[in-house]
């Protein structure tokens, strides 16, 4: 069931595979592979860029439209729970109807949405418009990782996912930057608008671009969408995140604390309607199965849990910036440039030089990197005050920078490791999940670990004061979800796998993920 990185895939799993997926792709001469491969990184780092340009824009917006702290939330977490809370039906949308077919609507739908928030004219339309577009993004990102999954060899994608980490990280903080040009350029007096009119010409170069070089896959055996784990799914994150995200706003009320725990009993019936809708004709929605698969289980969790401290720090860190110090969009974003170089270059280099030869120790460094630049950020912020200067901030960024870029690359590659290609779509629409869920979760816990200590109604005076303050404190809420990652991450295993290969007639049973958990390491 498995390859290694010097030989071909077995001949029965290209058999069983060739009904729907084209045997060039698989070919290392094809270049096409290549081409695809640019138009689906181009499409995540345009979802990437989107959640963070936005909180560079806040204060413009804020200007502009009136919007409150509420608003403000609801910019940044709407997008984040729709997102969320679709991303699994997406996946597995992709695996049933067509990978290439499912990615095409949704970059179409994110390119549409985003022209709706360009031309929002309140806060209410450009909340909506933001919900739309978390939807559409949900459609159109699993099937990045799936058509990774379904086009490269197992023995290629270690060097992929190194790109797709290098591209997370450089999209994740060169967003900032953008905004920043974006807004302060002003172009036609559009003010904060061309944040999200430039998604216009990238999204339908990447619907005609797509149709040309992505080549159509699914999943070789027959499925057919679960609605009721689809309706399941959806409420149980519906509950669990809107009442954290509206909690501070509405006075913590009584409902909003019944919700959240009563999401915990629907989460528990999805895992019973699954194993019984697996049972009865092998189509659920979440392949729980996927879960005997260690590397699988521990990734997610490691996943969820990131996705809480990326989603506390960079709103925050926006709005420490802009409406704590004071700075202008341009000077804030320019700030994250040596965090965006630290990311991309420590992405870059752990896949292909140190996760071979450390294994998940350097994803632990990671972690214990990024909990260091954050102690150090946390020091000079008191000391500094509301009088520190982007230098003072370079070297605790870069130290984070480096942390965070030793993680996303690796991660990726070592959760679907042990996937086989039938449930790629559902493995990446899990991955992605956990990770904006925890990231929904970091923005809905914005409201306690930071706006709990500031309000909009300070004044002028005393918000640096009050915003240095707030800052720290959510540093050390991150400092404290990275010390948990660090642990978690001990559940990781010790060495890089080889990718599965598998057929659409194999079912993922427990002899196979013994042979996974038992696979050499993989060597450079």
């Amino acid at each position: 069931m498995t390859s290694s990185a010097s030989e071909s895939p077995p001949v029965t799993a290209a058999t069983r595979t060739a009904s729907t997926e084209p045997a060039t792709p698989r070919d290392p001469a094809d270049r096409r592979r290549w081409f695809a491969l640019a138009i689906v990184m181009t499409a995540a780092f345009m979802d990437l860029v989107d959640v963070t340009i936005v909180n560079i824009a806040i204060p413009s917006i804020t200007r502009d439209t009136g919007a409150s702290f509420a608003s403000i939330q609801w910019i940044t977490a709407g997008y984040a729970l729709a997102f969320a809370a679709g991303l699994i039906t997406g996946g597995r949308l992709g695996d049933i109807y067509g990978r290439k077919r499912l990615f095409l609507l949704g970059i179409g739908g994110f390119t549409i949405a985003s022209a709706l928030c360009g031309l929002a004219v309140n806060p209410e339309m450009l909340v909506a418009s933001r919900i739309l577009q978390g939807g559409m993004a949900a459609l159109m990102v699993p099937q990045v990782l799936s058509i990774v999954h379904a086009t490269f060899p197992a023995h290629e994608r270690g060097k992929v996912f190194g790109l797709f980490g290098a591209i997370v990280g450089l999209g994740a903080v060169s967003g900032p930057l953008l905004g920043a040009l974006l807004t302060e350029w002003n172009f036609f007096g559009l003010e904060w608008r061309p944040i999200f009119l430039i998604n216009l010409p990238v999204g339908i170069a990447g619907l005609l671009l797509g149709r040309k070089f992505i080549s159509e896959s699914k999943a070789p055996k027959a499925l057919r969408l679960d609605l009721a784990g689809v309706a399941l799914v959806t409420l149980g994150l519906l509950m669990l995140l809107y009442p954290l995200t509206r909690g501070r706003d509405l006075d913590w009320p009584l409902w909003g604390h019944v919700s959240m725990a009563a999401s915990l009993l629907v989460f528990a019936a999805l895992i019973v309607f699954e194993r019984r809708k697996a049972d009865r004709d092998g189509s659920p929605l979440i392949e729980l199965t996927l879960f005997r698969v260690k590397s699988f289980a521990a990734g997610t969790a490691v996943q969820l849990t990131f996705g809480v401290a990326l989603g506390i720090f960079f709103l925050v860190w926006t709005l420490y910036l802009q409406m704590g110090l004071g700075w202008s969009a341009l000077k804030a974003g320019s700030t994250g440039i040596p965090f965006s170089i630290a990311v991309s270059v420590a992405a870059g280099v752990s896949v292909q030089k140190l996760v071979p030869r450390f294994g998940r120790k350097v994803l632990q460094a990671g972690a214990l990197l990024m909990i260091a630049g954050l102690l150090l950020y946390i020091w000079e912020a008191g000391r500094y005050g509301p009088d520190i200067s982007p230098w003072q901030m370079v070297l605790p960024l870069v130290v984070m920078g480096l942390g965070m870029g030793l993680i996303v690359a690796p991660l990726t590659d070592a959760v679907l490791s042990g996937v086989p290609k039938e449930h790629a779509g559902s493995a990446s629409g899990l991955i992605n999940t956990v990770q904006q869920m925890g990231t929904a979760l970091g923005l809905g816990l914005v409201s306690v670990v930071f706006f709990g200590s500031v309000s909009d109604r300070l004044p002028p005076e005393a918000r640096g004061a009050a915003f240095v303050d707030a800052f720290q404190q959510s540093l050390w809420w991150v400092a404290g979800v990275l010390a948990v990652i660090f642990l978690v991450m001990f559940a990781l295993p010790a060495r890089p796998r080889m990718h599965l290969e598998a057929g659409g007639d194999d079912e993922l049973a427990p002899p196979q993920d013994e042979a996974v958990s038992k696979e050499p390491a993989l060597t450079s």
